[in-house]
């Protein structure tokens, strides 16, 4: 019996399979890689939000405080030197001498607090005398409030509808006496006041303002139906009079020697509050007064008590 054959088979050795085990290192080292790296780039984030940012608050302030010095010398002279020869005829504008009393006293008063009424041919002129101090300017025309803001959008400006009538001078006084001790007394804040010569439509910070200049050289008052400055001086009586503090509220009407800015001048400035008269200037320095005086003038007997009507 043939014996049986035997067949040895022979397995050559097993070749790793591609993607196994041996690839699983460089997947652990990309995946630390990748997470240093993200670690990395928050860590860089939050340094830089927790690390300040230079600032120029030092600068500003620097700034800030130089601009609040007054106009160099020079500088405001020269501004009164070329405002005194430009326009010298027109009749509407302040003479050289006028203008040179109310510079005199901005130049005084370290950047005081101007309030004038009336856009006039020195519109500009106040503005750069008083540059770093605060000017507002009020007219009863709002073509040419909007056409100042357009053109110099950095000069603060207002217009308001002034309801008087120059022919309605007499029964306004009338009015104003009757009403010293309610709606026209002489020491209120007008924004809540009814007198019909209390102006009451401005913004409303203009109340708070303690005013150190005024000029009153608006609105028309030169015939019969204009607006007239009845309202204009009163009202500049009432904040000088208001004054929370500081020294007197300088007071200047322009056409002094009409009768309207005479009358209410002496009604509501007071002749002993006259300091002087320049060519058609008046210049009042009126003190601020306590709440429970009800009269504008210590002398109550008015030098224009002649021609009030009954």
């Amino acid at each position: 019996m043939k014996g049986s054959t035997k067949l040895i088979l022979l397995h050559p050795p097993s070749l790793p399979r591609h993607g196994g085990p041996t690839t699983a290192p460089h997947r652990i080292y990309l995946l630390l890689f990748a997470s240093l790296f993200t670690f990395l780039f928050i860590f860089s984030l939050i340094t830089i939000t927790k690390t300040p940012i230079p600032t120029t608050t030092t600068t500003i302030t620097t700034t800030a405080s130089t601009t609040t010095s007054p106009l160099p010398k020079p500088i405001f002279d020269a501004l009164l030197h070329y405002a005194s020869l430009s326009n010298p005829n027109a009749t509407d504008s302040l003479s050289a001498t006028e203008i040179k009393s109310i510079a005199a006293v901005l130049r005084r008063i370290p950047n005081p607090n101007f309030l004038i009424f009336g856009l006039t041919h020195e519109t500009l002129l106040w503005h750069s005398l008083n540059l770093n101090g605060h000017t507002v300017f009020v007219d009863e025309s709002a073509y040419l409030v909007s056409k100042l803001e357009e053109k110099h959008p950095e000069i603060e400006a207002y217009d308001i509808q002034f309801t008087t009538k120059v022919r309605e001078l007499h029964s306004l006084i009338n009015h104003t006496r009757d009403q010293i001790r309610n709606e026209c007394r002489p020491v209120q804040n007008l924004l809540f006041s009814d007198c019909k010569l209390g102006i009451n439509d401005f913004p409303n910070y203009i109340y708070e303002v303690g005013w150190d200049v005024i000029l009153v050289d608006g609105p028309r008052g030169y015939f019969a139906a204009a607006p007239g400055r009845m309202a204009a001086i009163y009202t500049a009586g009432v904040f000088a009079r208001s004054k929370r503090g500081g020294e007197k509220t300088h007071v200047f009407v322009h056409d002094f020697d009409r009768e309207v800015e005479r009358v209410c001048s002496e009604e509501f400035l007071c002749m002993e509050n006259l300091v002087e008269v320049k060519d058609s200037l008046g210049h009042f320095a009126v003190e601020r007064m306590e709440a429970d005086r009800f009269e504008f003038c210590s002398n109550s007997s008015s030098s224009s008590s002649s021609w009030v009507d009954d």
